[in-house]
């Protein structure tokens, strides 16, 4: 007895299905506990910058963000915010544009520059051209928190990986503020008690296969 075939849109929404899963990395980055890499990326002052530049650093937070996405946007004062508070207690914030240039035009360098002087961003700003570390870390939204403690071997171990509150609207309604209540316990030598959340943003721009 011959088999029925396949509707043809049927066939079609398999085969666009199989095309977005060939197009975005599989998730398989750090989870809380593990070893993070360094990297040597770009800063938007033309300098190659990496974690261990930061001699008396405790730790960082390691943060995937853009130009474009409006969750990024929304987010910015916050992670200025974050920085200015943590970075004098040894948690810098270090922001890495994931996006390819490609997909999202306005995620340039050059407009990474613009934009890091148009908000006078305290912190560095990495170009991420290759994607390489962004898949390392298993990052897929902007913003995409990763806080890491150096540990005494000179390693990095992730603490927390997430969003950065409970509210990606309007920075007067957050309730939960679960990056600084993560970072108060390790600023404060506590294990942290609530290590992981949702990160809240927009997907990140990847490079066509």
């Amino acid at each position: 007895m011959r088999k029925p075939k396949l509707p043809f849109v049927y066939f079609i929404c398999l085969l666009f299905v199989g095309v977005l899963l060939a197009a975005a990395p599989a998730n398989n980055g750090y989870q809380v506990g593990d070893t993070a890499r360094d990297f040597k990326l770009k800063n938007v002052d033309g300098k190659m910058m990496s974690m261990a530049d930061y001699k008396n650093a405790k730790g960082f937070i390691v943060t995937f963000t853009c130009n474009t996405c409006p969750y990024s946007v929304a987010y910015e004062d916050r992670i200025i915010d974050l920085h200015k508070k943590y970075a004098p207690k040894g948690y810098p914030v270090i922001a890495i544009n994931p996006n390819d240039v490609n997909v999202s035009p306005k995620d340039s360098y050059a407009d990474m520059q613009k934009r890091a002087k148009e908000k006078s961003f305290p912190f560095a700003y990495l170009h991420d051209e290759t994607q390489e570390i962004t898949k390392a870390y298993g990052a897929t939204r902007t913003p995409h928190l990763y806080i890491v403690q150096k540990q005494k071997d000179g390693n990095y171990k992730v603490a927390y990986i997430g969003t950065i509150d409970d509210n990606s609207r309007d920075a007067s309604k957050v309730e939960k503020k679960y990056a600084e209540a993560a970072l108060d316990e390790l600023v404060a030598n506590k294990a942290v008690s609530q290590p992981s959340t949702k990160a809240i943003g927009c997907t990140i721009k990847w490079k066509e296969a």
